[in-house]
């Protein structure tokens, strides 16, 4: 091993991987003389064994991964905040029927549980044909896909609300907080997208920590896989709490004001898919310099 990172050829690939060794850790390793409490003693809160040292060094390669997915987990926070706003100045009649607006986070639900089985039923063998792997492609591609669902979704939210607010201003709704007359179902295709990036990327990520973590620490790196979601939370609200500070100047309400005919929605919306993007691109930099423990 040297600190530096190796160029390596990988047989069951065929392609050139990259991996940083982190050979400084290996000093934990290293028995000294102050690490010896007594002779023939050594002091096991300093001194680690090798396979400590090298299962630690197994969690740091995944960290990029899995921070990827914390923006994931803050655009997935929209569907419990943003969109309910968003449906609540929508016309919420159907014939005979109100739809309450937070009730539309059923369809991400019911997208998950209808998907599920189509993707392990039907996708995975028509792929694994093409590429020769059991699962048809590879943990990090799965969550690549659910990323770009993602921004997809937030692309498509942004579009939702910039004709709501046509409709509103054409309406003489601006500064009403009356409904605006433009059916709440238009709201069905942000949720659904959203829910098929959930198929992808969170039930990806479960499977890259499953595979990748240390067979001792496995059940540590299945819990650090739901660790992006209270991170994704707590960024979502940080980022909700800059909107106005930015955004409400010179007598402006903001992009996210009481009243939504106020302001620009569609803006923020359009934020968090650049943001996706960009962290698509810091995704694939790392996901494509990632060796897999083992092949998928």
């Amino acid at each position: 091993m040297s600190f530096r990172g190796k160029v390596r050829q990988s047989k069951a690939a065929g392609n050139w991987n990259i991996q940083v060794d982190l050979r400084f850790f290996d000093k934990a390793a290293i028995v000294t003389l102050p690490d010896c409490e007594s002779p023939g003693q050594l002091n096991k809160w300093k001194i680690c064994t090798v396979t400590q040292v090298e299962e630690l060094k197994i969690l740091i390669r995944m960290f990029p991964i899995w921070s990827a997915m914390v923006l994931f987990a803050a655009v997935q926070e929209q569907m419990f905040s943003t969109f309910v706003e968003q449906g609540m100045t929508m016309e919420k009649h159907v014939w005979s029927f109100e739809i309450p607006a937070a009730s539309f986070q059923s369809i991400d639900t019911f997208t998950v549980i209808m998907l599920v089985p189509i993707y392990e039923r039907v996708l995975v063998p028509v792929i694994r044909k093409f590429t020769g792997k059991a699962n048809g492609i590879s943990s990090p591609q799965r969550i690549g896909i659910g990323l770009c669902f993602s921004m997809l979704s937030m692309v498509l939210a942004a579009l939702v609300e910039s004709n709501r607010l046509q409709i509103a201003q054409s309406e003489g709704l601006v500064h009403s907080k009356a409904a605006v007359p433009m059916s709440i179902l238009w709201q069905g295709p942000q949720y659904f997208l959203l829910g098929v990036a959930e198929v992808f990327s969170n039930i990806g990520l479960t499977e890259f920590f499953y595979d990748e973590s240390p067979d001792a620490m496995r059940s540590l790196g299945m819990a650090f896989s739901l660790l992006n979601i209270s991170a994704g939370n707590y960024l979502s609200s940080f980022i909700l709490s800059l909107v106005p500070v930015f955004t409400a100047r010179g007598g402006s309400p903001g992009w996210i004001p009481d009243n939504l005919n106020e302001g620009h929605l569609d803006r923020f919306y359009l934020m968090m898919a650049g943001l996706s993007l960009l962290n698509i691109f810091v995704f694939v930099f790392y996901a494509r310099r990632y060796k897999c423990k083992k092949a998928s």
